[in-house]
């Protein structure tokens, strides 16, 4: 038998679409910031002639992209919370923004490996001067937006029960502050490239850590596309949650058999699950569903019970 859901877990559903205001905030100062750094280093590569700050550049683009595409899926779920059409709200604008994001950045960074390739094979001289000047203050420019981003990135939610907290982040907040920390590791490989070239000739790892940029966004990418698209397709059977709940039906009072059980995920760190089960004894779903209710990250749970 089967029983309706619990008023409890029916309050949740509206917190998925509401958004972080002060994660937008801070998000919006970080893409003024990078989008304004971004033009001057690629505008600064190519006219200095140093591939090592173009990569750069352009890694600053990936992550300009990536947080504009998250301003706009955040726009798009609060537009669409309401909405009738979407079972369980619109959370998963965020999740297709940050799955679009990482296509369209693997294209960045074959456009980055093909020129950095050039350059290796047709080396033209670079004005290291001015060129060190501006990848400094990107350096700078980076190490900004991380701290901007920084406390999204490890605040955690209080939990009066132990499990991985790392399905609570914001998918695409914790992308882009992973992503504002690989923007800082290209900075310093272009400075060191380009110190390297004016103080002891060394020009071609400018263009060697043009290579290394964009195998640092390719890599990225390709991270986020893992991540994202398992979200997109629902592949969540490995998440923590999962095991949770066969503990607890396993703790139970009362002896049950998961004959079926499917968890996906509606929000940021939060689950709905279907449950089928087959009892020693005549019980209501409510009893099994009541036990599941310490975990706060199911908001919406369907439990059937069958009697041996």
């Amino acid at each position: 038998m089967s029983s309706p859901l619990l008023p409890h877990h029916c309050s949740h559903l509206g917190q998925f679409d509401a958004g972080n205001p002060l994660a937008e905030r801070k998000t919006r100062l970080a893409i003024v910031l990078t989008l304004l750094m971004m033009v001057a280093e690629i505008v600064g590569g190519w006219y200095f002639n140093s591939m090592a700050l173009l990569a750069d550049g352009w890694h600053m683009s990936s992550h300009a992209l990536a947080l504009g595409l998250t301003m706009l899926a955040y726009a798009m779920a609060r537009r669409y919370a309401g909405d009738a059409r979407f079972s369980f709200g619109a959370w998963r604008f965020e999740v297709l923004g940050s799955y679009t994001s990482a296509l369209l950045l693997l294209g960045v960074a074959v456009l980055m490996l093909v020129e950095s390739a050039q350059r290796l094979l047709a080396p033209s001289p670079i004005r290291y001067d001015e060129a060190i000047v501006v990848a400094i203050i990107g350096l700078l420019v980076n190490l900004a937006c991380a701290w901007l981003l920084r406390d999204e990135h490890h605040h955690d939610h209080g939990h009066e029960h132990g499990h991985d907290h790392h399905h609570h982040h914001d998918m695409n907040l914790r992308a882009a502050y992973l992503h504002v920390l690989a923007d800082a590791a290209t900075s310093v490989l272009a400075i060191v490239a380009l110190f390297a070239g004016r103080l002891w000739g060394a020009a071609w790892l400018d263009p060697v850590m043009g290579v290394v940029g964009g195998v640092l966004v390719g890599s990225w990418s390709i991270g986020l596309l893992r991540q994202s698209g398992r979200t997109l397709l629902d592949a969540e059977m490995d998440a923590p949650v999962v095991a949770e709940i066969r503990e607890v039906i396993a703790a139970s009072p009362i002896a049950a058999q998961i004959l079926d059980l499917h968890v996906w995920q509606v929000g940021r760190g939060r689950y709905a699950c279907i449950l089928s089960l087959l009892a020693a004894e005549a019980v209501s779903a409510d009893f099994f569903r009541q036990q599941l209710q310490i975990h706060e990250e199911l908001v919406h749970i369907t439990v059937e019970v069958r009697t041996a």
